[in-house]
């Protein structure tokens, strides 16, 4: 018979950190029941299983706010029980991998279907990232009624709403018009935008920016500093992401921001299919580290992967703390001080380490380490 003063998992690790409860130092995380019981120096309680990791770092489940979880249906969609759990990455946002026309589908297909926890940012396009070209290649798309429906239809699913006015998204319409019917059908539903820097100026308190530090003429940060309408941004509550991707991290603008004191309020990947193989693997491990190889304390950078994007996506009292009663999502990483340089978007690189993934515990069942 299971003794019931036992716990499920036992995890100690030579440094523990949670922003939440103020933990940095070594010690503990107990599990059971799918929960964290006990987390810190003193945790000793018997378990039926024991992990020891004496040199390496035990945080809250990474949460990814920007990528592109899916099976099918997305032109950039990857499986994320497959490239995102393994490395890490416990809870993850779609940016727009569907729309109203195929929600339903996503949500049988992953949402239900994933251990991973993912969360929908639905796009404004009623065909999602379905289409080859652009996803508002087709302005018949662009129906603010149907995504409107889709939201209240499936309120607890839907975050926000995904919206990238950029050029090669939009084709031969007018990005400003694209722009409006999702700020229409944001301010209908009561939702946040996900949105690329082009329209600052317009966006609300708890609309997020990604792609923050792209190298774009119209960025963040002209002739070496952050633009005033960036810090006005700021000032009235617009958040900013990093949203790496392939081409929306460089170190020169990265550096630049921190060194004025501008951080993202979140580190994501935009991670997807053309990521798949990459070496070195692109993961929210690699770009946290480059991050920290840009000048942001680690003090800083770990809460913007685990705290605070669980506290955009509402979920502050489920993921993103070690506190006892939240779910429990884990994840163990290991400084490789010789791993592969870390790379920008540009061909940048900066050596001096990376952290790894070397074990992931979702809803207290271990489901890597990472091979």
């Amino acid at each position: 018979m299971p003794d019931p003063n036992k716990l499920d998992l036992l995890i100690r690790a030579g440094r523990l950190f949670c922003s939440v409860s103020g933990m940095d130092g070594p010690g503990a995380v107990g599990v059971k029941g799918g929960q964290i019981v006990a987390a810190g120096a003193e945790v000793k309680i018997a378990a039926y299983k024991t992990f020891e990791f004496p040199d390496d770092l035990l945080l809250p489940g990474l949460v990814d706010l920007h990528a592109h979880p899916a099976r099918g249906g997305s032109k950039f969609g990857v499986d994320p029980d497959i490239e995102f759990l393994p490395r890490g990455v416990t809870t993850v946002m779609s940016q727009g991998d569907a729309g109203a026309n195929n929600w339903a589908s996503y949500h049988e297909n992953v949402i239900r279907a994933s251990k991973t926890r993912v969360v929908m940012a639905i796009n404004l396009s009623a065909s999602g990232e379905s289409n080859e070209g652009g996803c508002f290649d087709v302005l018949s798309d662009v129906d603010v009624d149907a995504c409107v429906r889709a939201i209240e239809e499936n309120g607890a699913d839907i975050w926000g709403i995904a919206m990238n006015t950029a050029p090669v998204c939009c084709g031969d319409n007018d990005p400003n018009e694209i722009f409006l019917r999702g700020l229409t059908a944001a301010e209908r539903t009561n939702r946040p935008l996900l949105v690329s820097p082009r329209q600052i100026e317009r966006l609300r308190a708890g609309d997020v920016v990604t792609y923050c530090f792209h190298p774009m003429e119209d960025g963040l940060v002209k002739d070496g500093r952050i633009r005033d309408e960036v810090w006005a941004a700021r000032e009235r509550g617009v958040l900013f992401d990093v949203g790496h991707g392939m081409q929306s991290f460089s170190f020169e603008i990265a550096k630049a921001a921190i060194a004025e004191g501008f951080y993202p309020d979140t580190i994501s990947t935009d991670q997807y299919l053309r990521h798949v193989g990459s070496v070195p693997q692109h993961d929210l491990p690699r770009t946290l580290s480059k991050l920290l190889a840009a000048g942001m304390p680690e003090a800083e950078v770990f809460p913007r992967v685990t705290a605070r994007p669980a506290e955009v996506l509402g979920l502050e009292n489920e993921i993103g703390s070690l506190k006892p009663g939240t779910c429990a999502d884990l994840t163990v990483l290991h400084w490789n001080p010789d791993a592969l340089p870390l790379v920008d978007v540009r061909g940048t690189e900066r050596p001096g380490g990376c952290w790894e993934p070397i074990l992931t515990i979702r809803n207290g069942e271990v489901v890597g380490p990472a091979s």
